[in-house]
C-alpha cells in the first residue's frame, strides 16, 4: 500500500519516517496547548452549571414585574387628559412586556447566540491549514528561527489558552447576569448599566471569531514566499495579536465603558426626579 514501509520502498520511506517522527517530538510538547485552544475557540460554552443558578436570578427579577405594571398602570391612571404623561405610561407599559419576554427567554437566547458564534468561528478555523500552527522543518532558515523562538511560541500559547480560559469562565457566568442586563436596560435609570452587562458579554462571546480571522489571515500570509522563511514569526504574531484584541475588548473597553456609563448615569440620576413626576 502506498505511505507503509516495505521491502520495495524501504530506502525512502525510513527518511520520511525518521523526518515525521522528529517532527512529532518536537510539536509533541505544544499539541496540548493547541488542542485545548481549538477547543477553547471553536466549541460552544456548557451554560447548564448556571442554569439554577439562572432560574433563581429570573424567579427574583419576576418579583418586580407585578411593581412595573401597577407604576405604569398608575401613571395611566394619573396622567389625566396630559397626552404626554399617558404616551409616556404607554411606553413603560410596552418596555415592561418587551422586558419580561426577553428575560424569561434570556438563558436560550444566549445560548442561541453563543451556538451561533462557535459555528462561525469553527467554520472559519477549519480554513485555516493544520500545519500553520506547528512548528515544520521546511528550510534552513525557518528551522534556525524555530529553535531560537520555540519557547516564546510556546509562551505565547499559554497566554492564549489563559485568555480564552478567562473568557470562557466570563461567558459561563454571563448567562446569570444576561437577564439582570436586560432588565436594568428597560428602567431608564438603569439604562446604561444594562447596556454595559450586554455589550461586555457580547464582546467576550464574538471576540474568537475574530481570533479566528486572524488566524485565517496569518495562515495565507505564511504561504507567501516571502514570509515562508519566517513561519515561526507569522505564528507568534497571529497568536500575539489574538491576545491583544482579547486584552483591549474584554478588558481595557470594558473598563472605558464602565467610565463612560458611570458619567452618563450621574446625568441621568441628576434628571431622574423629573423623568418620574
Amino acid at each position: 500500500m502506498t505511505g507503509e514501509c516495505g521491502l520495495l520502498n524501504l530506502a525512502s520511506c525510513l527518511p520520511q519516517a525518521m523526518y515525521d517522527f522528529v517532527l512529532n517530538v518536537i510539536n509533541a510538547p505544544i499539541q496540548p496547548l493547541l488542542s485545548f485552544t481549538k477547543s477553547l475557540l471553536t466549541e460552544p460554552v456548557n451554560l447548564s452549571l448556571f442554569s439554577s443558578i439562572w432560574a433563581i436570578v429570573i424567579y427574583i427579577l419576576s418579583l418586580f414585574y407585578g411593581l412595573l405594571m401597577l407604576y405604569s398602570g398608575f401613571n395611566f391612571i394619573i396622567s389625566g387628559y396630559d397626552a404626554e404623561k399617558r404616551n409616556r405610561a404607554k411606553e413603560w407599559f410596552r418596555n415592561i412586556f418587551i422586558m419580561i419576554v426577553l428575560v424569561q427567554a434570556s438563558y436560550f437566547l444566549y445560548s442561541l447566540v453563543i451556538d451561533a458564534n462557535a459555528l462561525l468561528t469553527s467554520g472559519v478555523i477549519n480554513m485555516v491549514n493544520p500545519q500553520f500552527f506547528l512548528l515544520t522543518a521546511d528550510n534552513i532558515i525557518n528551522i534556525g528561527l524555530q529553535f531560537i523562538f520555540a519557547i516564546f511560541y510556546g509562551l505565547t500559547l499559554f497566554i492564549t489558552v489563559l485568555f480564552l480560559t478567562l473568557r470562557y469562565i466570563i461567558i459561563a457566568v454571563g448567562v446569570v447576569f444576561l437577564p439582570v442586563g436586560i432588565f436594568l436596560y428597560f428602567i431608564p435609570p438603569a439604562r446604561e448599566y444594562g447596556k454595559l452587562i450586554m455589550n461586555f458579554l457580547g464582546v467576550c462571546i464574538f471576540v474568537t471569531f475574530f481570533d479566528a480571522l486572524i488566524f485565517l489571515a496569518s495562515s495565507k500570509i505564511a504561504e507567501i514566499a516571502l514570509f515562508a522563511n519566517f513561519k515561526i514569526l507569522v505564528m507568534i504574531s497571529a497568536f500575539s495579536m489574538a491576545n491583544l484584541l482579547m486584552f483591549y475588548l474584554m478588558f481595557f473597553s470594558a473598563i472605558k465603558s464602565a467610565l463612560k456609563t458611570g458619567e452618563k448615569v450621574a446625568v441621568v440620576v441628576a434628571s431622574a426626579a423629573k423623568y418620574f413626576a
